[in-house]
């Protein structure tokens, strides 16, 4: 957002990739203007069911029944992706959480 390159971008990048990945959508799309960008849209869905905005193609049977993993991932990108650095999560938090999602997720298997 600020142009310049630290710790704090990377964390940000790392959290709209996050949710590229997950919604198979980009921030650049025509469906995001004004007011509503890719991290507001799936922050207001997630509310309802992660399953309003994550990609169809990752749903199958072994992922419908894991909500909360996929719940996690979208936190975990929503905390990246604050518009003011100092409110971002940092990349050492980042690892212990994505470490604790996959921990959960093969748990559950």
């Amino acid at each position: 957002m600020e142009g310049l390159v630290s710790p704090e971008s990377d964390v940000y990048s790392f959290g709209i990739l996050l949710l590229e990945t997950f919604t198979r959508k980009k921030p650049t799309e025509e469906i995001f203007c004004g007011e509503i960008n890719l991290r507001s849209w799936v922050l207001e869905a997630t509310q309802r069911s992660v399953f309003d905005v994550v990609d169809e193609n990752l749903i199958n049977e072994h992922l419908y029944t894991k909500q909360e993993p996929l719940a996690s991932i979208f936190n975990l990108a929503i905390d990246c992706t604050f518009d003011s650095s100092s409110l971002r999560i940092n990349m050492d938090e980042t690892l212990v959480r994505l470490s604790k999602i996959q921990k959960n997720f093969l748990a559950n298997d």
